[in-house]
């Protein structure tokens, strides 16, 4: 699918499929009271989107669209619940990660709303890199992620996450290499977004990404 394809509708009662992301991303996005969007999650590689209504029958809670081009497969209610009548193990893994959706959930709402937009865009970096990251000698990249997508995702302009981008590439912090943002310094990234890991009681989470763990 192309980017900014919308896959979900926040208070839709028809549907009840749900997609499993077999690569690319996607983000949650709701309106809250006073008609702005929020920002509710970013979802990427193995991950299974729509899946609460899929289980309960009720409206959507999130409108969900492509940020990039992505691949998914798209899974049938009857073939999901029967999947997992046949499979206990893999109902208990789904069960899971909609508890640590929902821990996470609150704990974005906590720390991320009210947040000046430079530590939006370092909060943001920190959760790709710690969940979706890949370890490489020079640092943890995050593929397939481009500037703009980057700005879509936390409802900015553009121009503003390039500024941001740019103070983080003259103090070494990240580097950007076609498309893709690659994390050299985990311990600055951290101080950015003003974390150094999101509390236990949110979800349990990796180091800070670049930190050997040792130094």
């Amino acid at each position: 699918m192309a980017s900014g394809e919308t896959l979900l509708m926040e208070g839709d009662r028809k549907t009840r499929h749900l997609f499993l992301i077999v690569q690319g991303y996607v983000k949650a996005v709701s309106n809250s009271a006073d008609g702005k969007v929020v920002l509710l999650a970013v979802r990427s590689s193995g991950d299974l989107i729509g899946e609460f209504a899929t289980l309960d029958n009720r409206p959507r809670v999130a409108t969900v669209s492509t940020v990039g081009p992505c691949f998914l497969r798209k899974i049938s209610q009857r073939d999901f619940l029967e999947f997992l009548e046949r499979h206990p193990d893999a109902g208990r893994a789904v069960y899971a990660s909609i508890v640590a959706k929902l821990r996470h959930a609150t704990w974005h709402r906590i720390e991320f709303g009210t947040s000046p937009m430079p530590v939006r865009v370092a909060r943001v970096l920190l959760y790709l890199a710690s969940r979706y990251g890949e370890p490489t000698p020079d640092g943890v990249l995050i593929g397939s992620l481009t500037q703009p997508e980057l700005a879509a995702m936390i409802g900015a302009r553009e121009h503003s996450v390039h500024k941001i981008l740019r103070y983080m590439r003259e103090r070494d912090v990240i580097a950007t290499r076609y498309g893709r943002i690659l994390v050299k310094d985990g311990a600055a990234l951290s101080s950015d977004a003003g974390i150094s890991e999101i509390p236990p009681e949110y979800g349990v989470w990796p180091s800070p990404p670049g930190d050997s763990g040792g130094n």
